[in-house]
């Protein structure tokens, strides 16, 4: 009795979603949050000073001006390395075995260089990498999907830094979008291709889905075809299935997060690509992402639900960010088995995992970083815990629950350098380098 009626919950609530007002929805609400910023001056980056010496978190603190409560940051097995604002992070990058960081700007893509020299500060321009190649897409109209070859930072003195021009330095260009727009890209590496997911607008023959696009030759990327069954994909893990559902090893799968639902593709043909299964759950608000626990062995996921603390749904009701569990064993018949909810308030955005850790964006309680390896064995969430956090939004550190439940502070995070240095890129002030004390 309980299942169906949570068929029937789940059903009832996709047409909203088909229409994209909950999307347009939750974009108004993040620009009224933005204009608000704005006029109190808060996106006035320059303001916020540079950081280019390490500072310690001690005693649950990292104070980066003595005395400065918005540059003392609340934080447990983290330090501060590196910080510059979005003003610094204009143009600037590396060579192999150097570490960059792309980051999506507003009016383009920068590139920046994690370095033990902190008194260089290495900035360039991205977003999704493909082998040497950085893949770009934009939520601008007619700005299409971008290939640039790395190799062409890699001598350019950080003294002077380069403006690429997107009609002369591009590898390749895709300009087969409906119109030219993309909320996200995913790269598929040991298939060689990408997908463009959330290409408005939502009538459009390929529905806001998943666009295929070859890049086995980079300087002509092309589309075999596209999935728009399911409508509008926020945003998409793609890979070549290892993991215990004997059905689909070695076949290519696309887990996709579209707003209300966990919906497996079966893409290895692109031109005639299917659903395995779309599933919702308790307290679906809008479907954000995730990501699988395991490359190689894909039996869990996590997801985020980026809707549910602000709308009072479901475990998030409460405002403290609840990471979902589920057993994806079976991609026919996925399940959410558990939880794991943050301790302060906040709204959860983008997570990656690397190796035993989830790394997790949560606005504005930075970063936090999830110990899962018990999930296997507990895929209740009952051992998940926190190892470690930093958090880069020390104005809303006196709200009740540590915290306020609104779309300020960090976007996003990058975890997989190997020094063990973690990007963190934030909506107003720029990009911190940090890294765990234990690492």
């Amino acid at each position: 009795m309980i299942f169906s009626t949570f068929l029937t919950l789940a059903v009832l609530a996709s047409g909203k979603y088909d229409n994209g007002k909950v999307h347009k929805d939750l974009i108004n609400r993040k620009e009224s949050t933005w204009a608000k910023q704005k006029a109190a001056g808060k996106f006035a980056s320059a303001q916020y000073r540079a950081i280019d010496e390490v500072v310690q978190c001690v005693n649950g603190v990292a104070v980066a001006v003595e005395g400065d409560a918005l540059n003392t940051f609340r934080c447990n097995n983290i330090d501060l390395y590196n910080f510059k604002s979005h003003e610094e992070l204009g143009s600037q990058t590396g060579k192999a075995g150097r570490e960059i960081i792309i980051i999506g700007q507003a009016d383009g893509a920068a590139f920046a260089e994690i370095s033990t020299d902190a008194a260089i500060p290495r900035i360039w321009r991205e977003i999704r990498v493909y082998k040497n190649f950085a893949i770009i897409g934009s939520e601008a109209e007619q700005h299409g999907i971008q290939i640039f070859d790395l190799n062409k930072v890699l001598d350019i003195d950080p003294a002077s830094p380069v403006t690429f021009n997107p009609n002369t330095d591009l590898t390749g260009f895709y300009n087969e979008l409906p119109i030219g727009r993309t909320h996200n890209v995913v790269v598929n590496e040991e298939r060689d291709y990408v997908v463009s997911v959330g290409a408005q607008p939502r009538n459009s023959t390929q529905k806001s889905g998943l666009i295929f696009i070859d890049l086995a030759d980079p300087t002509n990327p092309v589309s075999p075809g596209f999935n728009g069954d399911d409508g509008y994909v926020h945003d998409a893990q793609c890979l070549l299935y290892k993991g215990p559902d004997a059905n689909y090893q070695g076949r290519d799968i696309c887990y996709g997060y579209n707003e209300d639902s966990l919906t497996i593709y079966d893409v290895t043909d692109r031109a005639n690509s299917s659903i395995i299964s779309r599933t919702s759950y308790v307290g679906a608000s809008y479907t954000h992402q995730g990501w699988v626990l395991d490359k190689q062995w894909q039996a869990y996921l996590l997801l985020d639900d980026e809707l549910d603390e602000a709308d009072g749904a479901g475990p998030g009701a409460d405002g403290f960010p609840v990471t979902f569990i589920w057993d994806i064993s079976d991609l026919s018949a996925p399940k959410q088995t558990g939880y794991y909810k943050s301790s302060v308030k906040s709204i959860d955005h983008n997570q990656y995992v690397h190796g035993d850790y989830t790394y997790q964006s949560n606005y504005g309680a930075g970063l936090r970083i999830l110990d899962i390896s018990s999930i296997p064995s507990d895929p209740t969430g009952a051992g998940v815990h926190e190892a470690a956090f930093f958090d880069i939004y020390p104005e809303d550190d006196t709200e009740s629950g540590g915290g306020i439940v609104d779309f300020v502070g960090s976007w996003s995070s990058y975890s997989y350098f190997q020094s063990g240095y973690i990007f963190i890129n934030t909506i107003e002030r720029g990009g911190f380098v940090v890294k765990r004390t234990d690492v």
